[in-house]
């Protein structure tokens, strides 16, 4: 079976310490989680960063100084920032960072309701931000919340907006007002995907109760996995988690039992289309 490859979502814009004591939030914290990540078999981390108050911001100086603190720490691993922000984040904020040429950024295909406010990916927005990837040379993640994005990444990808070969399209399932995560979402996600960008690598994010259940799915049927606590801050049910890396582990070590390898930091660079490092 196609290595694993593992992604830490390892802040996120939503969690905070009240829900989660063990969040990293400055960026001496983030390089500590993303190195320990990386050696219990991350490849990938994806990083929103905060202020000094703990809240999270798109600022240039703030992830200037995380990426250099990770890839100090963690030299091998995948940066991929978060053009998403915060909802309600101004776009042009949330684009800024593909200036500082991280690896990878996420794109995020389309509008929906995010709990209780609306989380706003306007299509001109959408095709100004692919735009900027390309100027950049980011190489883009793109992320679905539902089977409609799907059809609306292919017609980007047709129409030339999107233009990374292998597309790599990352499902986030579980959202509050977005598909969940079941195992039969995720399978269903999978064919469509196959049918109309067969040439798409894909992964898995499950929100919450869905972790576990989405993580499996895409183990067992080939995709890859985003774990961390932007998505998931408890271990079992009512325990959080020591770490991000202690959800890292536990995923690294059901894969390889099962049978599935994780990827190694060039392995995975090749898979998503990234130049060898």
């Amino acid at each position: 079976m196609n290595p694993l490859i593992l992604t830490a979502a390892i802040t996120g814009a939503e969690t905070t310490r009240a829900d989660q004591p063990n969040l990293p939030i400055t960026p001496e914290e983030q390089a500590r989680e993303a190195i320990a990540c990386y050696e219990a078999g991350a490849r990938v981390i994806h990083l929103h960063v905060r202020d000094d108050e703990g809240k999270p911001t798109q600022s240039m100086d703030r992830f200037t100084a995380a990426i250099e603190s990770i890839r100090a720490a963690a030299p091998e691993v995948i940066i991929q920032i978060s053009t998403g922000g915060a909802v309600g984040e101004p776009f042009e904020k949330r684009l800024a960072p593909l200036a500082l040429k991280p690896d990878m950024g996420t794109l995020n295909a389309g509008t929906l309701n995010f709990g209780n406010d609306i989380f706003i990916n306007h299509p001109d927005d959408i095709v100004r931000l692919a735009k900027a990837f390309d100027e950049y040379g980011v190489v883009p993640e793109v992320e679905v919340y539902e089977s409609g994005m799907v059809d609306y990444v292919a017609r980007l990808v047709k129409g030339g907006i999107i233009t990374h070969t292998p597309l790599h399209v990352q499902f986030v399932l579980g959202v509050p007002g977005g598909m969940n995560g079941s195992p039969k979402n995720v399978l269903y996600m999978m064919d469509h995907l196959k049918e109309m960008i067969p040439t798409a690598t894909w992964a898995v994010a499950g929100i919450g109760r869905f972790h576990i259940p989405a993580s499996l799915t895409a183990i067992v049927n080939g995709g890859h996995i985003r774990v961390g606590f932007e998505d998931n801050i408890f271990y079992h049910k009512g325990v959080v988690a020591d770490s991000n890396a202690q959800l890292v582990a536990r995923m690294a070590r059901i894969a390889e039992e099962i049978g599935r390898p994780l990827a190694t930091p060039a392995q995975a660079r090749e898979i998503l289309g990234l130049p060898e490092k």
